[in-house]
């Protein structure tokens, strides 16, 4: 059983569901990554993972504990970070007010923690006191995921953190997440950049219609002809 794990999912708004028994886990460690069309449900399952969408069939389970009735907030206590696609800063505040804010649900001293978000994105260092709506799109993700890292998370849950952004910063942003996992955190990512994330992933889910059509190592998600035909531009 993965470490964090949506079993079997089926929900979406309203009443229409937009996912059909979908399965998503990913492991410590580990960097597993959702592609697939628009439209098929990949940010939806993020979300359902999350808590902020009601599932009406299946499971979320974190390290064994069933957290499928948790609110999102109780999900972070439980170790989930979660970097949404947009309006992910805070943009009047500066970098490091950004970061303090990741850090709501600490009591202990969290001076060691922000020196490991400026080692990781040295950038922010330089622009820590600088109002975080002056970054360039690269930049602000680099913010919106080192405030997710304030709380320590035991997965971090990132929702297309490379849109709109160049192949150079997309290059960068994913060598951060790499390491990122080598320090044991579980990361699970959305990306419409299919044939890049699957590069970096360690276990890629491509999803069509919210459903499971394949399931894989990154590596060999890559090597098969028809996910490479259909979904990675041949």
């Amino acid at each position: 059983m993965s470490f964090l794990l949506g079993a079997n999912m089926t929900g979406g708004y309203g009443g229409a569901d937009i996912l059909h028994d979908c399965t998503i886990g990913v492991e410590k460690g580990e960097i597993a990554v959702v592609v697939g069309p628009n439209g098929a449900g990949k940010s939806t399952a993020m979300k359902a993972i999350f808590g902020m969408l009601n599932i009406r069939q299946g499971q979320v389970t974190i390290d064994g504990e069933d957290i499928t009735s948790l609110k999102p907030e109780e999900r972070v206590l439980k170790g989930m970070g979660f970097v949404p696609q947009t309006n992910n800063v805070f943009t009047s505040m500066s970098v490091e007010e950004n970061l303090e804010m990741g850090a709501f649900i600490r009591r202990d001293d969290i001076t060691s923690t922000m020196e490991q978000v400026y080692d990781l994105f040295p950038i922010l260092k330089e622009k820590r006191k600088q109002p975080a709506g002056e970054l360039s799109g690269g930049q602000r993700q680099q913010v919106a995921v080192g405030r997710a890292l304030m709380t320590q998370p035991k997965v971090l849950m990132l929702d297309e953190p490379t849109a709109g952004v160049s192949p150079i910063v997309m290059d960068e942003l994913f060598d951060r997440i790499i390491e990122v996992a080598r320090t044991g955190i579980a990361i699970l990512m959305v990306e419409q950049n299919a044939k890049q994330a699957l590069n970096i992933a360690d276990k890629g889910y491509v999803l069509v219609q919210g459903e499971n059509r394949y399931t894989d190592t990154g590596a060999a998600l890559i090597a098969n002809p028809e996910v490479r035909r259909a979904f990675l531009g041949g």
